[in-house]
């Protein structure tokens, strides 16, 4: 693998995660599977137009400031992705051709087209692997510190997608293992009237899901994936205003 991820990051492109707050010692380990927009040099733009680089399509656009917010709040490590979902899906399993997609909605993805085995595992080997191996890691130390781990996995989402208005501004998705921190959050968002909850919408978890399954399921970790709508924490105020509101939820969440 080493040669492969060689042949596709240079030295001006940027490290295939980031961690903030690493030494972060509440229960919680915040991560962002497509926090980030990059994308290597020699990959040019994909084909894509630059607005396409900024839409929903390649980064879950608000991620990375909420994260880092909540971190802070939550005194919580935050490992997210730095390459855009685009590149490779962090949350897709790298085996299926979903990981690299030549299509989002009715963007055709030209540079993903026709991409032969060595090229795909060069995006593997160099972005979807080290990414996965630092929430391992970090999982790892944290088991051998004997501090309690919660995984909590942040997304945003379109408002609109298909021509669907999308009426939730928060969903918590769960699947399978440890459901009962997911639930606890869905319990408590819910009681707030104010707020549109989903549970497990717009997006249900299930195995196209790689993310969750991987790092808690194997664990038996509790843990939630966070879906926010992307209009409310697109600046600074609205990261910070969820930040809090998720931050409170969560540790209600921890402690029932």
């Amino acid at each position: 693998m080493a040669k492969e991820a060689a042949t596709l990051l240079g030295p001006d492109d940027p490290a295939p995660f980031a961690i903030d707050n690493a030494e972060g010692r509440s229960p919680f380990l915040l991560v962002g599977d497509h926090a980030g927009s990059a994308i290597p040099l020699t990959l040019g733009h994909l084909g894509l137009a630059a607005i396409d680089r900024t839409r929903h399509i390649a980064i879950d656009i608000g991620v990375r400031g909420l994260g880092r917010e909540l971190a802070r709040l939550l005194d919580a490590p935050f490992i997210h992705q730095t390459y855009s979902r685009l590149v490779i899906d962090c949350n897709r399993d790298p085996r299926h051709d979903d990981a690299i997609a030549i299509q989002s909605d009715g963007t055709s993805i030209t540079g993903n087209g026709a991409l032969d085995d060595a090229a795909r595992q060069a995006r593997i080997a160099a972005i979807h692997t080290p990414y996965h191996a630092a929430i391992s890691a970090m999982l790892d130390a944290r088991q051998a510190a004997g501090i309690e781990t919660i995984l909590l996995s942040l997304h945003s989402f379109t408002p609109k997608l298909n021509g669907l208005v999308r009426p939730w501004h928060i969903g918590v998705l769960h699947w399978l293992g440890r459901t009962d921190f997911a639930m606890a959050m869905v319990a408590q968002l819910q009681g707030d009237q104010a707020i549109c909850v989903g549970d497990n919408a717009p997006y249900r978890m299930d195995a196209t899901d790689y993310t969750i399954p991987l790092h808690a399921f194997s664990r038996d970790l509790p843990y939630a994936e966070l879906e926010i709508r992307q209009d409310l924490i697109s600046d600074h105020s609205g990261q910070a205003h969820w930040a809090v509101q998720i931050q409170k939820v969560a540790r209600w969440a921890w402690r029932s």
